[in-house]
């Protein structure tokens, strides 16, 4: 007799999943084909299928040379089996388990996932036994989720250990699960940049219900992991957890944006004002446990990998890119929790041109590691001057800045600038552009618009048909067929302090160079945006100006076309790293 992949499970919850049949195929030597099955939904109806399927591909991940495995377990099982005590085996609120968990994981939820009752005693024994080879997890509140959904498909704990073990000790560049605060705190500002990226107007949504309820929108999106491993009913969860075997943590936020999107979808067809009393986001995660009611699995899926995003190593960069901003607000590697106040209060803010709620509104678009920063006025033409060099001499030093512009007509726009104006110095007196993909231009009246880099929108411009088919090799081993070719970041001690790696243009091979003209200045004009036109230009005297489309931003003009200046100001990033 085989072994039984189905001790753990309640089959009264489990549906028209087979225990029983007999397993498909479950040995892949095509990748391409292994990838189709997991976000297909091919082990769906066999439940020891899937069971033998992770196994394997849990086998194959790169691990450490010493890893704790289901002898580990057993032995220390054994040992300790005198003192083991029996647990009251108990359900929380919302179907959850109640286990006593490790430090690392205190709070976090633990699903049933369709377990038995009595599978309670088998998911905490695993985690304290986790808890004990690897010391050096400090945080990691998606363990309990995942332990619970691997114990499903186990066929002892032993091997549910092993399983969870190898997730936590893979070598693989992008860890399958984020291990420390610092981590997970930079990962969910990571979500918050994607969010905005690839999902601006569920982003929008989010901002605006956060306001009126007088929340912190870095909480909501706090919870994004949560969502996908705790909050989604176990049919959805375990066919996200198919594709994460296969395509690793990437997937994951996949799933949560398209959470994110759905959720926009059903309050925008209800279109009820009525307030959750646990503000967004309860309303969120009430939403993310009931899904099952108007989206299936399959669906779930299918908009998840419509969702076009950048390359894992643009999703690294920006990863590190978000923990050296926190390190430098003083969360550190060693600790277990947050103990510093990442709150921006802006009440205080102060500009001739925009008011606090508008302040507001823009720091809702910057990438969130900026977004931890206090504004601080640099440059201001009703205090400095209407002088281009003293423009410079107050800007230069500072990266990234925020400008603000005031037409005579009441008109206001401007740009979010993601490099140092010194930068224009090494084009020598001739005019050249420099900056990344993370700079955006925007009006705010009359009315509000933000236009990013066209390439965002439009990622098929980054590279010729030529590059396509060079890249085809490459392109194959990443999950996301529109995935943009990048470089590994330079080794530079220069580049390295930089906090803006990411969607600089030297990452991709762009077959247009007005695709990436993002600011440029010299001794009598600053410029933003090129490519049969520009999105903003400025005179020396900081005096007039023009404005009009652009192929960089691919926007119209910002307000009128030939504009007086009123008032123009810079803002800078207290606490932001100079280059």
């Amino acid at each position: 007799m085989g072994e039984d992949f189905g001790a753990f499970v309640d089959w009264s919850l489990m549906g028209d999943v087979s225990r029983d049949a007999t397993p498909g195929k479950t040995e892949y030597t095509d990748t391409k084909e292994r990838k189709r099955h997991a976000r297909s939904g091919q082990w769906v109806k066999s439940h020891s299928q899937r069971a033998l399927v992770y196994r394997r591909l849990i086998k194959a991940l790169p691990c450490r040379s010493v890893t704790p495995d289901a002898g580990v377990y057993r032995a220390a099982k054994e040992k300790h089996a005198k003192r083991d005590s029996t647990t009251d085996v108990k359900l929380k609120n919302g179907d959850m388990l109640a286990v006593d968990l490790p430090e690392f994981a205190s709070g976090a939820p633990v699903p049933r996932y369709c377990l038995k009752r009595e599978s309670t005693t088998s998911v905490g024994s695993v985690l304290q036994s986790l808890a004990s080879e690897f010391p050096d997890v400090s945080y990691c509140p998606l363990l309990p989720a995942v332990t619970a959904l691997l114990l499903h498909w186990s066929s002892d704990e032993a091997q549910c250990f092993e399983g969870v073990a190898r997730l936590l000790a893979t070598t693989q560049q992008q860890r399958m699960l984020h291990q420390t605060f610092l981590a997970h705190r930079a990962a969910c500002m990571t979500f918050g940049d994607l969010a905005r990226k690839h999902c601006p107007a569920a982003h929008v949504h989010i901002v605006s219900l956060a306001t009126e309820t007088k929340e912190d929108v870095a909480e909501v999106y706090g919870d994004w992991q949560r969502w996908v491993f705790g909050d989604l009913p176990f049919s959805h969860a375990a066919r996200v957890m198919d594709v994460f075997l296969v395509e690793g943590f990437k997937v994951l936020y996949r799933v949560a944006l398209a959470l994110l999107k759905l959720y926009r979808k059903q309050k925008l067809d209800k279109r009820t004002s009525r307030k959750d009393s646990d503000g967004v986001r309860g309303d969120m995660r009430e939403f993310v446990k009931g899904i099952a009611s108007s989206v299936s699995p399959d669906k779930l899926m299918e908009k998840a990998f419509a969702i076009r995003l950048f390359s894992r190593k643009e999703i690294n960069l920006l990863q590190l890119a978000n923990e050296k901003a926190l390190q430098q607000k003083g969360i550190s590697v060693q600790q277990k929790r947050c103990n510093v106040d990442l709150t921006v209060n802006v009440d205080g803010f102060c500009s001739d041109i925009i008011s606090v709620k508008e302040i507001r509104d823009v720091w809702s678009w910057i990438p969130e590691r900026f977004a931890l920063c206090q504004p601080h006025l640099l440059f201001s033409t009703s205090t400095h001057g209407c002088s281009l060099n003293r423009f410079y001499s107050h800007c230069e030093g500072h990266e990234p800045t925020l400008l603000l512009i005031k037409t005579t007509d009441g008109e206001v726009c401007g740009a979010f600038l993601s490099t140092d104006w010194e930068e224009r110095k090494r084009g020598g007196s001739t005019l050249s552009f420099f900056g990344t993909g993370e700079c955006f231009v925007f009006k705010m009246k009359p009315e509000i618009e933000r236009y990013e880099w066209v390439i965002i929108k439009h990622p098929e411009l980054a590279s010729s048909a030529s590059d396509r088919a060079a890249d085809a090799n490459a392109a194959d081993s990443d999950e996301n067929m529109h995935s943009l070719p990048v470089e590994a970041p330079p080794n530079s001690s220069t580049d390295s302090t930089h906090l803006s790696p990411f969607l600089a243009a030297r990452h991709f091979h762009l077959n247009a160079r007005n695709t990436s003209m993002f600011m440029a200045g010299n001794f009598d004009s600053i410029i933003i945006g090129g490519g049969e036109g520009n999105a903003l230009y400025i005179d020396a005297e900081l005096n007039h100006g023009r404005t009009g489309c652009c192929t960089t931003f691919d926007n119209p003009p910002l307000c009128s076309e030939n504009f007086q200046i009123a008032v123009l100001e810079v803002w800078g990033f207290q606490d932001a790293m100079a280059t």
